[in-house]
């Protein structure tokens, strides 16, 4: 703890920050690996890692070495020149996703932002007047209003009015309803789901990775875009580097964040194929675009996860987990389901309240999606004694709460 600042605390003092989020009653001054420290040194067991952001953990020192060592000699120039740790992440980040061209944003919902743009301007360069976009109810794709519109969450939307036009909703994982919307809507361009819907409950297609391969080729028969939102399943999280390597196919657009930065707000929306050359110059831009800082992040981590065979780890440790929830479970009604180290137990009731449990009783951060759902996304080179921990600490939370 030697020569480290820590923010200093005000409680006396009103904020003067926007109410929009809903806080727990605790912060944390420090990190480290699978753990979150308070200010009077209680160590929690961080299975949230910042909604799947912080996949190598709390203080990687590898990461922090690469930032202090970016930050003191050089943090953005802007596009206006070349910038060689961006030329460099985007060659990382294309070897693991497959993907040929890379735009490097600030976030999730930027990228999507980007994804949603590529669509439309594919549409108007076939001659598409009103361009429309196939999406699944429960999904969400972020805040902005194109994102928000995307989504399919009537909560997140109440409010923001009139939305953005020019989306077609669809259960997820009904491919009849895909086909049913091709011959009802002749301007279809692009269709864009998540592989697995995140805060829609960690939802996988009735089908499983096989959807993706359905839609694919119903995008290749009809000369859509297939566009997958990877802000969540992406960098390593579901066991493949990408979810969409589950299967044998390729997007045309690809976009992800929250892991790309492991914490630092970065993010990239990816072309492949009939994605390729869309957006020229002018098109499209962002200021902090792929800043040497960032981008050095993201090929420090990309390189870090390569060494360390850190997707492999995440889909052994996740098998196990699930395997053994399954098993200490057996006898409460709940479904245990996900890949890789992107995990949901669904309750036979709302349990909402077994976060605050959680922090409090055991000393785990958990979360809790879809009002019935345990979102477990913890760091993706946990080691075994932690796996444990984290097992034992929450077959007891939920056993106690059904009983």
């Amino acid at each position: 703890m030697n020569n480290i600042t820590l923010a200093p605390v005000q409680t006396d003092q009103p904020s003067h920050l926007m109410p929009v989020f809903g806080r727990q009653p605790i912060s944390f001054v420090r990190g480290q690996g699978a753990y979150l420290y308070t200010e009077d040194g209680t160590e929690y067991l961080d299975a949230l890692t910042g909604i799947a952001v912080c996949g190598l953990g709390h203080a990687h020192p590898v990461i922090a070495e690469a930032i202090a060592e970016q930050a003191a000699t050089l943090i953005h120039t802007s596009n206006l020149f070349e910038v060689p740790w961006q030329t460099a992440a985007a060659q990382k980040l294309a070897e693991v996703s497959g993907m040929e061209e890379i735009f490097f944003s600030n976030s999730g919902a930027e990228s999507n932002e980007g994804a949603i743009k590529i669509a439309r301007k594919f549409g108007h360069m076939q001659g598409v007047a009103t361009p429309k976009i196939i999406v699944a109810e429960h999904s969400f794709h972020g805040r902005t209003m194109a994102t928000l519109s995307a989504t399919g969450n009537k909560k997140v939307q109440e409010g923001f009015g009139p939305l953005v036009e020019g989306f077609i909703r669809v259960p997820f994982g009904d491919i009849e309803a895909i086909q049913e919307a091709a011959i009802n809507h002749p301007d279809i361009v692009a269709v864009f789901v998540e592989p697995i819907q995140g805060e829609g409950g960690v939802n996988t297609a009735p089908q499983g990775f096989s959807y993706l391969e359905e839609i694919r080729q119903l995008c290749n028969q009809h000369n859509w875009l297939m566009m997958l939102d990877e802000v969540q399943t992406g960098n390593g999280r579901t066991g493949k580097y990408f979810a969409y390597q589950h299967t044998n196919i390729v997007p045309d657009v690809l976009t992800t964040a929250k892991g790309l930065g492991n914490g630092f707000p970065i993010g990239a929306v990816m072309t492949q194929g009939r994605g390729v050359g869309v957006l020229t110059a002018g098109n499209h831009g962002s200021t902090y675009s792929g800043t040497a800082l960032g981008s050095r992040i993201v090929y420090t981590i990309i390189d870090l996860m390569q060494k360390e065979n850190i997707v492999a780890n995440a889909a052994e440790k996740g098998a196990y987990i699930v395997e053994q929830l399954r098993t200490q479970l057996a006898e409460q009604n709940v479904t245990v389901r996900g890949f890789g180290l992107m995990i949901g137990i669904e309750l036979p009731k709302p349990c909402g309240e077994l976060v605050n449990i959680a922090r409090d009783e055991y000393k785990m951060i958990i979360n809790v999606t879809a009002g019935n759902v345990v979102r477990l996304l913890p760091t993706l080179n946990i080691n075994q004694q932690q796996a444990d921990q984290l097992i034992e600490r929450l077959v007891k939370l939920i056993k106690t709460y059904l009983a």
